[in-house]
């Protein structure tokens, strides 16, 4: 952190990936909470002449408030670690680990945590057949917000027909049934756990909309869960190698007790939106938004 009297903050946000707009709410949330932290702050909407934008604009620290390709995934980060810029959340490896659903589960496989049988395939392949035994999803291998995903009930006549924007190359991933479950964790320690309620699929819509979905934290479940997503969240953040704040999420069949908790994936950057998850469970604990996100930049670095 810079020895000026206010350290200025870049907040970067936008960008060019599919999850564009949630961005852009995450970053202009942070930035105000910035300002009132005490903070000099200059929001960016991140493009191709980044690199110029950030050296003509000199700031003390980025606040990387990017969600999806580029901003999360490992791209934005080595930019930033070339120009020597201090930034916040995970760096190279952990997020570029992080965005590739697969290996990241190879990863939670190696530290001994529970996922589901997935694999890669062409989208012809998805079409032609089912890949895996009904039920199951196919979705993209390096997106957040659940973008493109498709569920395959067990009731389905045949395989999927996948959307056009949909890469060549899918995950395919038996479905895990259950109640929805995160937990954030913060520098290593982990906050709380949320039980989300929506009207069918937890997606895209119902994470960022209005009245979308129903968080109820802490969540109100069996001790026994509660502990397990906590040490479960703790591990997985250890396991890929992140910094500063992450959300691992899970799902929950509770007919079958602790061997029902399945670890869906990890989220590097979680959203910082009005109606984001993380900064909820932050506020359980006595950490207001304006004070997580101080914490957050707080712990930026440009060589870990």
């Amino acid at each position: 952190m810079s020895s000026r009297a206010t350290p200025h903050v870049a907040v970067l946000m936008g960008g060019t990936s599919a999850e564009r707009e949630v961005s852009l709410s995450s970053g202009r949330e942070c930035a105000a909470a910035l300002r009132v932290a005490g903070f000099q702050v200059t929001e960016i909407d991140a493009g191709v002449d980044l690199a110029e934008v950030l050296r003509a604009l000199g700031p003390d620290v980025v606040f990387n408030a990017l969600h999806g390709r580029w901003g999360e995934d490992g791209c934005v980060q080595g930019l930033l670690e070339w120009l020597r810029l201090p930034y916040t959340h995970s760096g190279v490896l952990a997020s570029a680990l992080a965005m590739d659903k697969q290996k990241s589960k190879a990863a939670f496989v190696a530290a001994g945590l529970p996922v589901v049988e997935s694999r890669l395939a062409c989208k012809a392949e998805v079409e032609a057949y089912h890949v895996l035994p009904p039920p199951y999803v196919v979705k993209p291998n390096a997106e957040g917000s659940s973008v493109g995903v498709h569920i395959v009930q067990e009731a389905a006549d045949g395989p999927p027909q996948l959307d056009e924007s949909l890469p060549e190359v899918v995950m395919v991933e038996a479905y895990a049934p259950g109640r929805e479950l995160t937990c954030a964790v913060l520098s290593g320690k982990p906050l709380n756990v949320t039980d989300i309620y929506s009207d069918g699929w937890y997606d895209y819509h119902a994470k960022y909309a209005e009245g979308g979905s129903r968080h109820v934290v802490p969540a109100d479940i069996p001790e026994q869960i509660t502990a397990a997503c906590l040490d479960y969240a703790t591990r997985a953040h250890a396991a890929i190698g992140c910094r500063g704040l992450s959300r691992t999420d899970f799902r929950w069949d509770e007919s079958r007790g602790l061997d029902g908790l399945i670890l869906l994936e990890i989220n590097t950057q979680p959203g910082m939106t009005p109606t984001s998850l993380a900064p909820e469970q932050a506020a359980k604990a006595g950490i207001s938004f304006p004070e997580l996100c101080r914490m957050i930049v707080e712990d930026a670095s440009c060589d870990r």
